[in-house]
Order: C-alpha cells, then structure tokens, then sequence
C-alpha cells in the first residue's frame, strides 16, 4: 500500500475534456500553500474551492464546470443564523485559480418561509433543489448561472422525525428517485425508549422508509404511498448510477441496540452494531428495517429485538429481505455517494464508488468513527475489494459531533475529473486532483476497519499537568444535599468509565452541546427548573418527545444506572452548569 500524504505539490490542473470552463489552464496551483488538511493517497492533493457558505448538504456540477450547492438549517444546526441571500449557491471559478471567485445565492430565504435542504440534481439543463417538504426545478437561462424562477415538480413530502430531509437523483430516463426516510428509529410507538416492541405491521412503512420514483419531467405532482418504488429503508441518503444503469443507494443503520435492549447486547455493541450498508436498489425491493438490521460480524441480517430478536441469532423473515451490496462500520452514516465517471483518476478508481462518511454519535463512550470519504471498489453488482479511506483529517483533533472541525455531507464529480466534497459545520467545498505518474502501482488508500473489529476502549478525556486542573470534577460546586464523592463519580459515569452510558455522544465530552443535544454548561432548561431534583428527574425519566432536538433521550439515557449512578449524575451535570466562570 503507498503511504498516504497530506499535501503534494500542484504545477498545473488538469484541464477538462471539451468543457468551457476548463479549456483555460488551471494557473500554477501549490497544495503546500492551501493547507486543506486532508490526508490523502500518494499522488492526490486538496484545495479549498470555498469556505463559508452555510451549512452545506449535497452538490452538482454542470458540464461547464459552475457548482451548485443547497444548504439546511434548522435543529440540527441549533437553529443559528444562516447566510443572508438564498439556500442555494452557486459557485464558479472563472479565473482557474481552482479556487471560487464567483459566490451568488438564490432560491428560498428564511423570509420567504425556507429552510433550506439537502438534495439537489441537474437534468436537461435544470437544477432540481429540495425545498422544505417540495422538489422544483430552476431553469438556467443561456446567459446566466443564477436560474429563473422555480417550478415544482414534488410537494407535500413527508417533514418531521428522526429523518426529515429528501435527498434524489435523477436517472437518464427521468425517473426522479426520493429518499422519504423513516420518522423513527425502529417504529416504536415510543421512539427509542427502552424495551418498547416496534409496531406491527409498521404503518410507518406506508409513507416513510423507503424510496419514492416520480418523474422529473413532470410538474405539480403529490406525495403518495402509491409512488414508493422500495421499502424497508430506514435513511437512504446516497444516491449512485453506476456506468451500466444500475442504481446504488446507502443506508444509515439503526441506533441503541444495547441502549434500549440491555439484556440482549452489551455495552460494546452499541458501537459495533449494526453495519452500514451499500444496497442496489430495486424496483418493489424490501431491505429490512425496521424488522432487520444487518450484522457485519455473521454478514447476514438478523431479527431487530423489537420484532422477536434475541440479539443476533435468530433471522426469522430477515431471510426474505434484500441484503446489502457491502458493509462498512456502524454509525458512520453515510451521508453521500458517487460513481466516479472522470478520466483523471487512475483507473482503479473508475469501478467503484465514493461515500462520504458524516461520522458517529451512538458510538460513545467509546472512539467514534467516520468523518471521512471512502473507495469502495466495485465489479458490477458486487464489491472487488474492501473498502479504503481515500480523503480522511476533515474532522481536525477531535473526530466528535460537538469537535469537529468539518463533516463531509456531499460529493460530486467536476467535468475535468476532479472529486468535489462539502461539508456542513463551515460549509467548505474541497476540490481533489490528482497529480501523480502514470508509473507505477496505483494508489490506494488505508484499509477501512474490519467490520468484526471491537469498540476498542472506553475514551478517556485528555490528561492535563496538575498545575491545569487534572481533575476537572473536583473543581465543580457540589448540590446542596449531594458530595464532591458523588460528582467525581456522576463525571466518570458521563464520561462511560462507569455504568455504560453514553451521555458524550449527543452532549459532547465537555458538556457543550452538539446538533443532537444541548449544551449542559448554561443555564438554559427546557424540561426542568435546573435544580438538582429536576435534572435527577430528566435523568431518570428520559425525553421521549424532544423540543428542540430531532431524537428523544431515553431513559436512563439509555444506560443501566442505580438510583445512586443515577443521582451521582445529576450532581455532576448540575455541577456543569453551576460552575463558577472565568
């Protein structure tokens, strides 16, 4: 395997092949003086195309080389002030600096009622963007890179839940393929709460889960359940022709197998289970959720507890449902995907796809994984190879949903072969080239981790030198009522040294916050009056209908905490947000 390298040295882009835009020769180019921070394969370099752009989902490029981005707001992204201007940007680089000169906005705004989306397309020379709960279409005039005004081609799709963004694609025959993802976790009627059995049949199903078809050449059309062209999705958020027609699709896999049924899977396997999936979709196709979920270890599905499942060993009707294509590690939530089409690549890259890994939560209190874009190598419906980390290092210091720097939302392909990424923390957009030989062995990226690879250890907060506050509990205020014995306990059960729980995962390490849960260090309470009995409460009564965030807390925070660990907990968190500032 050739090493990975962060940076090479860029002395001329490659220019497309009978494209407008990239006739002119990219100017001299040095990856050594844009610190794009990837670490990429021998031979492949990153610059930034953009920066700062909202918060940046999926992404297409035209045949001129223009860029089209949508961008989203909303909970995830605790509701902060997006850009002035549109949702959608468009971006150009008109002077072959591989860098964007050319920034504009346009479409819905927050004044017009928008919210932004996730999905965009280009077909017969017209952007399709998601809008809220509608698909439309802009035509692009001749003279223009901002299009006309929109026409809508989908409205009235489903909005709320767990999942409620629509991303497509557009096949050559203009078949609009939807992503109309599951609104629960596992169809409970109490979602993700402890030992609840799922719904059945999962009425959900009708209009939720699966893959909706309509046609891009048609305007006004409506949601309906008679429009689902595959089922038993529980969050399709890639989308990938491949180059002979056949159309690829990832799944995200379920959450808190050990959260909600502690009797059937260890604490380990909350961040081992289950796998996520590459699938080929197919027409009336059934993939399994909710009554399946897919175990990388045995490579077969398994009954979901929910459904009669006895933690992985029986397959019940599992055995009649489609199983993946391939499988990567669980809870890296696979965000986007391409098939690369471009000439400049080497080969090898030109069978397979790219996904880009927006990177876990529900694997704390151990390591979280993702945050990164894989190779996954293809011979027609079947994988060739395992799967390779190709651009990795987006994430900075800290891969975390409350620490990363950037997460990777978007891919696409540029007409001179050059791999576009975004990203929805800052809303870069990096563009990869490569500038290796033709001599010599391809280059390959590091291998993806086994999908029978353990959690690895409970993650440790960093050590600090005495003089820095090692024991940063110890320094906390302590309840009226409670010990500084119960708030360095409450801190090592937060922190999943004790009890299992996973408070990391939606709170961050630090108890700042993240798009899953809020900040616990400011005196801002929305289910409790911030007293000890109120947050020991919360604790031990869980969320089951979030206000501000997408997924509920269950009890316990899904954990198996004594009245003791649980009390322990709520002094250390009532700590956090009692503590004397600086």
């Amino acid at each position: 395997m050739v090493a990975p390298v962060v940076l090479c040295v860029v002395s001329s882009m490659v220019s497309a092949q009978n494209q407008p835009s990239a006739r002119q020769k990219t100017k001299g180019v040095s990856c050594l003086h844009d610190n794009s921070g990837l670490k990429l394969p021998a031979g492949f370099c990153a610059t930034v195309f953009a920066d700062h752009i909202g918060h940046a989902r999926h992404l297409v490029i035209t045949p001129s080389g223009v860029v089209y981005v949508n961008t989203w707001s909303g909970p995830y992204y605790d509701f902060d002030k997006p850009p002035d201007g549109g949702f959608l940007v468009v971006l150009r680089d008109s002077t072959g600096t591989g860098k964007a000169d050319v920034i504009e906005r346009f479409g819905e705004t927050v004044q017009t009622g928008g919210a932004g989306g996730v999905g965009i397309g280009l077909y017969k020379g017209s952007i399709y963007a998601e809008i809220n709960d509608r698909i439309v279409r802009y035509s692009l005039p001749a003279d223009s890179i901002v299009p006309k005004p929109p026409e809508t081609i989908v409205s009235k799709l489903p909005l709320g839940g767990d999942h409620p963004m629509h991303p497509f694609i557009i096949g050559a025959d203009g078949s609009l393929y939807v992503d109309v993802a599951s609104a629960t976790n596992s169809c409970q009627a109490k979602n993700r709460q402890p030992k609840i059995p799922g719904d059945n049949p999962c009425t959900e199903l009708e209009t939720r889960g699966g893959v909706w078809r309509y046609d891009a050449n048609k305007t006004n059309q409506v949601f309906s359940p008679a429009n689902r062209y595959a089922t038993g999705i529980r969050n399709a958020e890639g989308f990938a022709f491949d180059s002979a027609g056949r159309l690829f699709v990832t799944q995200h896999g379920r959450d808190q197998l050990h959260a909600n049924w502690p009797d059937l899977y260890k604490p380990s396997e909350e961040a081992t289970l289950p796998t996520e999936e590459l699938m080929l979709l197919k027409s009336g196709g059934d993939y399994g959720w909710p009554e399946c979920y897919y175990d990388g270890s045995q490579r077969r599905l398994v009954l979901a507890p929910e459904y009669g499942g006895d933690g992985g060993k029986s397959v019940g009707v599992c055995a009649n449902k489609i199983a993946p294509v391939a499988a990567f590690p669980a809870h890296w939530a696979p965000n986007a995907m391409v098939w690369y089409d471009g000439k400049q690549f080497p080969g090898r890259y030109r069978d397979g796809v790219f996904i880009a890994f927006h990177g876990s939560w529900n694997r704390a209190p151990y390591a979280q994984g993702g945050y990164n874009v894989v190779f996954q190598p293809l011979d027609g419906e079947h994988p060739s190879g395992n799967c390779e980390i190709f651009a990795d290092g987006l994430a900075g210091a800290k891969k975390t949903p409350e620490g990363a720097t950037h997460r990777p939302t978007g891919l696409a392909v540029g007409p001179d072969g050059a791999l576009y990424v975004s990203e929805d923390i800052r809303g870069r957009i990096y563009r990869i080239v490569y500038q290796g030989g033709p001599a010599g062995a391809a280059p390959k990226g590091a291998p993806c981790p086994s999908l029978s690879a353990p959690a690895g250890k409970i993650v440790e907060l960093p050590a600090t030198p005495p003089e820095g506050n090692a024991n940063a509990a110890a320094n906390l205020p302590v309840p009226e009522g409670s010990t500084a014995e119960m708030v360095a306990l409450g801190d090592r059960i937060y922190h999943g040294r004790v009890g299992g729980a996973g408070c990391t995962g939606c709170h961050g390490a630090n108890g700042t916050g993240s798009p899953l849960g809020p900040d616990l260090t400011k005196k801002q309470w929305l289910w409790s009056d911030g007293s000890f009995a109120g947050i020991l409460k919360v604790i031990t009564d869980g969320v089951p209908q979030p206000k501000k965030y997408r997924s509920p807390m269950p009890p316990m925070g899904g954990a198996q905490l004594s009245d003791t660990q649980a009390s322990a907990l709520a002094a250390y968190v009532w700590g956090l947000s009692h503590k004397a500032s600086k």
